[in-house]
């Protein structure tokens, strides 16, 4: 199951094969979420509930008529997280380049272990879809891209051992985790308005399979930046989750964001970004000035 957010706030399932896939509103769903008031629960209710809610999705979308993928206008598929966690410099190749260009790393030692280095968290209010596409700020600086894998949490969960952890897997997506470059803490410089990429959809997690054996690449104005292999992360998928979980409780929608390959490049206004995660899907964002 693929299932998109799109312009005004509808929620769509994705069906079809590459080229040409249909989105079948299947918003009514939010009529059978938990009616709750002040103050909220944690997490997103509709990812919290979604095991439950599956067939009734799939008896909406056989009613539906498709509308082309590509006329839709796709927001996060991921309404209210409650925290986007980060994984820095989670493969090989990219500790490589750092260390070769200090522009990225800014002196800092990146090539640290997980133990050692932790996770840090980005602004929820930095978020978008790709039809919002990046508002560029500080273009006086240099602002990267970067591709990444995400995990949504679908059930909550502190203190996660290793070999349970993708249980607590609602599915996943396409991110783009935008960078300022400099000297400031990377939860600051990577928490900027629309600096915070998700798309197309979130593909649930018996969709995908296993999330170490997927292709990712990334383009910039249709050239290749990017390209790897989820196999090739440092700290996989479960043991980001284990460590996490030993700090924050996982909520359902929160989003774990799990490192980025070599290739990383600038972006500047009027680019257009490609990011493509093999069994989820390719999205196209646009960079503006902010």
């Amino acid at each position: 199951m693929k299932l998109c957010r799109y312009a005004p706030d509808r929620l769509g399932l994705i069906r079809g094969m590459t080229g040409n896939e249909g989105v079948h509103d299947v918003s009514a769903i939010a009529e059978r979420l938990p009616k709750s008031g002040w103050p909220y629960p944690y997490g997103d209710q509709l990812i919290a509930n979604l095991g439950a809610l599956r067939a009734d999705i799939e008896k909406l979308a056989d009613k539906a008529t498709p509308r082309p993928l590509a006329e839709v206008k796709l927001l996060s598929p991921v309404a209210n997280p409650g925290k986007v966690v980060v994984a820095g410099t989670n493969y090989s190749d990219h500790i490589e380049e750092a260390a070769r260009d200090q522009t990225l790393s800014h002196g800092r030692n990146v090539n640290r272990s997980l133990e050692d280095k932790g996770v840090f968290l980005k602004a929820t209010s930095s978020i978008v879809g790709p039809s919002q596409g990046v508002a560029q700020r500080f273009p006086d600086r240099r602002n990267d891209h970067e591709v990444e894998l995400c995990a949504v949490i679908g059930k909550a969960g502190t203190r996660i051992p290793q070999d349970r952890a993708l249980e607590h897997v609602a599915g996943y997506m396409v991110g783009l985790d935008m960078t300022v470059r400099g000297s400031e803490h990377p939860s600051l410089r990577k928490s900027i308005d629309s600096y915070t990429v998700f798309g197309p959809c979130m593909a649930t997690a018996d969709a995908v399979g296993d999330p170490q054996s997927l292709n990712l690449k990334l383009w910039l104005n249709g050239e290749q930046k990017q390209s790897s292999n989820t196999r090739y992360m440092i700290s996989t998928v479960a043991r980001l989750i284990e460590y996490a979980s030993q700090f924050y409780t996982l909520h359902p929608g929160d989003v774990l964001m799990t490192g980025t390959p070599a290739g990383v490049a600038p972006v500047k206004a009027g680019d257009m970004i490609e990011a493509e995660i093999e069994r989820i899907g390719r999205m196209r964002v646009p960079v503006r000035l902010g």
